[in-house]
């Protein structure tokens, strides 16, 4: 009778400090995931280099292998001298989806570029505006696009779809920094130019539909459409600095 009254004891103390032990370690197994998957957002939420000065490696130009000869770095600056053949706007190697991209860029005197994202490369289309939305770089003080009421193609406009609530643009040869945001989870986006944000706007949905069929890209078949893509520099033919260009994964 003693053994018998024991037993169910002995067997409930058991199987508490097994279910303990399994219990303990699967909270360690879950601690630890929670661990590694922290360190994997502390990596994917780190700035890329996409410029520091030194390497072009991060680049190459649309629908090409390589850099074309008109960039160039100078001085730990990236350099675009236009040539008489133009069409030779660049991309990033890799794709971004959501992220933030910091850039400082300055124009030369009636000067204009771009700054493309979401570009989609195919043979299909043969510039990389054809597909990317662009940030607008410009000198308003003199060049004829920005004195165009709205303003959708002064500097750091979303060109031809919405203009800046703020004229902050420094003048031609000085340095301006671009920060665009592009969020699809949250379907946002914006641009702050020089510390100020300048321009925001929906990235797909009714309201970005409607932007684009009152704009030059109505019937363009893949504009803006590719959620992922290149980041992309612009040869518009006039002589245009960059520096200091990094993204950050969201």
């Amino acid at each position: 009778m003693v053994f018998i009254k024991i037993f169910p004891v002995l067997f409930v103390v058991l199987v508490f400090f097994g279910c303990r032990d399994n219990s303990q370690s699967d909270a360690k197994k879950i601690n630890q995931t929670n661990k590694n998957n922290s360190k994997k957002e502390v990596q994917t939420s780190e700035w890329i280099n996409l410029f520091d000065g030194s390497s072009l490696n991060q680049w190459r130009g649309y629908l090409m292998d390589d850099m074309p000869n008109e960039w160039t770095i100078q001085d730990n600056v990236l350099v675009f001298i236009p040539s008489e053949e133009g069409g030779k706007s660049i991309i990033t190697k890799d794709k971004f989806n959501n992220f933030i991209l910091s850039i400082e860029w300055k124009i030369s005197k009636g000067g204009n570029s771009g700054i493309f994202w979401g570009v989609y490369e195919d043979e299909e289309f043969s510039e990389a505006y054809h597909t990317g939305p662009e940030i607008q770089i410009l000198d308003n003080a003199s060049h004829p696009d920005a004195k165009i009421n709205p303003k959708f193609h002064q500097a750091g406009a979303l060109y031809d779809l919405v203009q800046p609530k703020h004229d902050v643009c420094k003048p031609a040869g000085e340095w301006n920094l671009c920060e665009l945001e592009v969020n699809h989870e949250t379907n946002k986006g914006s641009v702050a130019l020089n510390g100020v944000q300048i321009v925001s706007f929906s990235l797909s949905g009714s309201e970005w539909e409607e932007m684009i069929k009152k704009s030059k890209f109505k019937d363009w078949d893949g504009f803006g459409k590719y959620h992922s893509g290149h980041i992309g520099l612009q040869d518009h033919g006039d002589k245009v600095w960059f520096k200091n260009i990094k993204i950050k994964r969201l």
